[in-house]
């Protein structure tokens, strides 16, 4: 007999029950005010639903370091009948979180992508100016944006997107970068988040009420998995090839650096884990 067949089976049982669970719709929490002139994190979202997939760190610095957290919907996909519901979806889960939410525009920036910012240097320009006037108001400590090679195409240009937007704003402006991975793995991230049950549980949550998208594609319940092999990878790309990996069931990896004089620097050498049981807030300071 096979020691691990039922261990196996438990994970296959696991995603047929979730499949069976509500989209959405449930109760709202009632989410504890942030502090007036509290520091404001703020997420660029290529897609409606990725403020969920990537939002660990930003979930843990709004509960646990009191920061205002804006999620910034760049765009609201492709398929202009579905933006409508999609922005109607967004703000159900942001409002589940506790996020705050600002639009680029009342349908979304339109083909965000490496290949534009190239071939329509001037529409390119316009969509930049637009980021970096929302980071301009709103004054973020932390901007979380997609890597460099995140794959999908709209992805890679928030990236950019966001990256020029901060070279428009100048010299004098500063703050924290946070890298985040979904479709493309990091070669080189540099901070590997540990969430709690109740963390990872809100996240999918948040995401089940994108209700049109993962109809289609039941990835929410398939994040917990995602996250464990996060802490396979982290364990040596964060921590160091060959060293012990940390005591995290699930976890989110990012690249953290800083932005100071126009450019982009990492801020110490080697990786951190950051447990549960350590505030984020002692990342940045």
């Amino acid at each position: 007999m096979n020691p691990y067949l039922e261990y196996v089976a438990s994970f296959a049982r696991l995603v047929r029950e979730g499949r069976t669970l509500p989209l959405g719709g449930f109760e709202m929490p009632v989410h504890p005010p942030v502090p007036s002139g509290a520091p404001v994190a703020m997420v660029f979202s290529p897609h409606p639903d990725d403020e969920c997939i990537v939002g660990g760190l930003a979930l843990r610095l709004l509960r646990e370091a009191r920061m205002r957290v804006i999620n910034v919907a760049v765009t609201l996909g492709s398929k202009k009948e579905r933006q409508g519901p999609r922005l109607a979806e967004l703000r159900e889960a942001c409002r589940y979180l506790g996020f705050e939410l600002v639009q680029t525009t009342p349908t979304g920036l339109e083909k965000v992508s490496p290949r534009r910012r190239v071939e329509d240097t001037s529409g390119w320009a316009s969509m930049v100016q637009i980021i970096a006037a929302l980071m301009t108001q709103h004054k973020p400590s932390v901007v979380f944006f997609p890597h460099d090679k995140d794959w999908n195409s709209t992805h890679e240009g928030v990236h950019y997107l966001v990256a020029d937007a901060l070279q428009q704003l100048g010299s004098t402006f500063q703050c924290w970068t946070v890298e985040t991975e979904y479709w493309g793995q990091m070669t080189d991230p540099n901070l590997m988040v540990e969430l709690t049950e109740k963390d990872l549980a809100d996240l999918i949550a948040g995401i089940s009420f994108h209700v049109g998208e993962v109809q289609r594609n039941p990835y929410h319940i398939l994040l917990p998995a995602w996250m464990q092999d996060n802490v396979r990878r982290g364990g040596e790309l964060v921590g160091g090839q060959g060293g012990a990996a940390p005591d995290f069931k699930f976890a989110t990896l990012y690249r953290l650096r800083r932005w100071r004089n126009g450019g982009f620097e990492r801020f110490y050498t080697g990786g951190r884990n950051l447990p549960a049981t350590t505030t984020p807030a002692t990342l940045f300071g």
